[in-house]
Formats: structure tokens, sequence, C-alpha cells
């Protein structure tokens, strides 16, 4: 089975039924994926969660135990890295310190035996797409991380292949470089409508970068969606707790005819959107973002309120963060940069249902 079998084209990259196995331990487990054509699709999950695994297993960099990886209508299960038509940008720049930018860059189309004529207009175009013009005369050493990692990028745009692949490459680099690169990104992206598959710790990078998000757990997508639909419509509570910064507030209770109990938080769920068309009364969990919570002259036209004692204040600049307790849980809100509050305070505070998640407290998935 060494050779690559033709499949019907449908998407950019599949991945059916896909096991990996170390020994005993499974790593992917009956893994499915379907990434579309010129799509950028982020791998999002804990350390140890199956998303650089996963990227390898594309790549060719891990044989698998079972199951199909499909490469634009080709089924490249046991196919080389080489002849999967893929581009991959590592963690680490990876570059050849004694060659130039410039040898770095032609270094693998020289090794395919590329003309030299299209090597120079393959190079002149990546340079001019990632602005490093002026560094393909200087080596490695004398380049700063962020211009290391674009160099970096650019040996994988020189292949000129269909699917670019990149494990955290964001990662080694400051807070702001990181957040310019991240803009890099999403304009090659916008440029090139090559699909990328993306690989990140890092939920900022993955809100702002993905056109879908594939959120990992145990080997397993827990969720599959636009970051919109991650954020506004969880499927279950790990998904809530893992996106946004603070994470989202949770209180155990129950709902029966409509209406959220939590000890005296009474909740009347009107205009929110149930998962299901039938949803029975019993346990449950609500969750409510920090940002969703209405304070000040707003809380009184919110369709609950209540008031809260501040317990800690914490200024950061464009946002104040105030915890909390609500319903015997520690809760977090999210209030404008100058609001003027203090510990101590007694806090009127607005819910609004439709904004909120809540879940089945016991299979934990969105009611």
């Amino acid at each position: 089975m060494n050779e690559m079998t033709k499949v019907d084209a449908g998407h950019s990259v599949e991945i059916r039924h896909l096991d990996l196995q170390f020994g005993a331990v499974e790593v992917l487990k009956d893994l499915n994926l379907d990434i579309h054509e010129g799509e950028f699709l982020v791998l999002l999950g804990s350390s140890g969660c199956g998303k650089s695994t996963l990227l390898n297993c594309i790549a060719g960099l891990l044989e698998v135990t079972a199951g199909q990886i499909i490469i634009k209508g080709k089924n490249v299960t046991w196919a080389e890295p080489s002849e999967r038509g893929i581009g991959m940008v590592f963690q680490s720049y990876a570059l050849y310190p004694q060659m130039t930018v410039k040898g770095n860059l032609s270094f693998g189309l020289k090794n395919a035996r590329v003309p030299k004529a299209e090597i120079e207009k393959r190079v002149a175009r990546a340079a001019e797409i990632l602005q490093i013009e002026p560094l393909l005369d200087r080596k490695p050493g004398a380049l700063s991380g962020g211009q290391r990692q674009r160099v970096a990028i650019g040996r994988a745009l020189v292949r000129d292949v269909d699917v670019f692949l990149f494990d955290e490459p964001l990662s080694n680099l400051d807070a702001k470089l990181r957040a310019e690169l991240r803009v890099e990104l999403k304009r090659l992206h916008n440029q090139l409508e090559n699909t990328m598959i993306y690989v990140t710790h890092d939920q900022v990078e993955a809100m702002t970068l993905a056109d879908r998000i594939a959120i990992m757990r145990g080997g397993k997508i827990m969720q599959l969606g636009s970051p919109d639909e991650i954020y506004n419509r969880p499927q279950n509570r790990y998904v809530a707790d893992f996106i946004g910064s603070p994470s989202m507030n949770f209180i155990d209770g129950r709902l029966e005819g409509g209406v959220f109990t939590s000890g005296e938080l009474r909740l009347p769920m009107e205009g929110y959107e149930y998962a299901a068309p039938q949803v029975s009364d019993g346990p449950a969990t609500i969750g409510i973002r920090p940002e969703h919570v209405v304070t000040g002259e707003l809380a009184a036209s919110a369709p609950v309120q209540t008031e809260v004692l501040v317990e800690l204040v914490e200024p950061m600049g464009s946002d104040t963060l105030v915890y909390t307790e609500l319903a015997g849980e520690r809760f977090r809100i999210r209030m404008d940069g100058q609001a003027v509050v203090h510990a101590g305070d007694r806090l009127p505070i607005g819910l609004v249902p439709a904004k909120a998640s809540m879940f089945d407290k016991s299979s934990e998935v969105r009611l």
C-alpha cells in the first residue's frame, strides 16, 4: 500500500477513523475531520491532547495504527512526507546556520532539482510576501526571532504546495512579536488562499486566526466550529471552560419548568436557545461569561438583577476584573477599564439568560 490511491476529491484534507497507539496507549481514537479547500483550521487544546500528534500524522512523520488520511483527493496514509504535497513550519526555526536566508529558502528546491530560474522566482516571491527581501544575504545568527520564523515560513512557502501545516510556530516569541506575526499569518492566508492547519494551545491565536477551530481533548475532537460558535455555543462544559480568559463562571443547580435555580438565585431561561427540542428537568450547570454580566445603570434593565459583594479588583487597563461570589460559587465579572469599584463594595449586577450556556450536570453536554 505504498502507492497513493486516487480518491474522489471533495475536501482539501480528510481524516477518516484515524487511530494512533503507542504500545497500549491510545493517543488518537477514531478521529474524523474534514478540512475545506482554502480553510484556516486551528487544532486547539492543552498539552497532551493530541493536536501536534494529529498534525504529524497528516505530515507523514508518524505512522498511524488505523484509518485514512486523504489530501487533495489522494489517499496518502502510507505515503512519504515528500509525496504528500504539504509544507510544514515547526515550533523551532530549524534553519541551517551556515547558510544565508536565500540559501535556506532554496536548499530544498535544489535538492528536488528544481530549475535555477524557477528557484529564483519562488525565493523572490516568498521574500516579497514575507517582507524579508533585505535579509536574503544575512545568516540566521544575524536575525531576530521574528525574522527567523518568517524565514522558516518562507521555506515552506517556496515549495508551492496546497496545504501548509504549522506546529505552534509563534510559541518561542515574546507577546508583542506573537501579536505582530499573528496578523502577518492572517494576511498571508488571505493572500495565498491555501489550506492551512495550525496547532496551538493559545486560544487568542485560535480565535483570531481560524475559520474553524477543532478543540481537542484526550485524542478526540470535542467541538468543531467557527470561533463564534465555539465562544457563544460551546457543546460541552470542557469547551466552555477552555475558551475565554478569564474562563466562564459555572453555577450548579437545577432546571425545572424552564427556570434555573441555585440557592436564592432564580433564572427564568427566556430567550435561551436550547440545543435540543425537548429538554428534561433535572440537575444542571449554568455558565455565564464574565463579559456578559451587566453592571452599572444597565443592570436594572437586564432580565435578572441581583447584588454581589466585591472581594477583589484587578485593574487591567482596558478592562477591570472583579472577583466575587454568586450562589455559593466563585464568580468573575469583566467591567470597563474606567469602572470605579473597590473591594467591599456592594455591586448591582444584571444577568442575561439568553447569553448563558447550560449543561447537563452529569454528562456536561449542552442543554
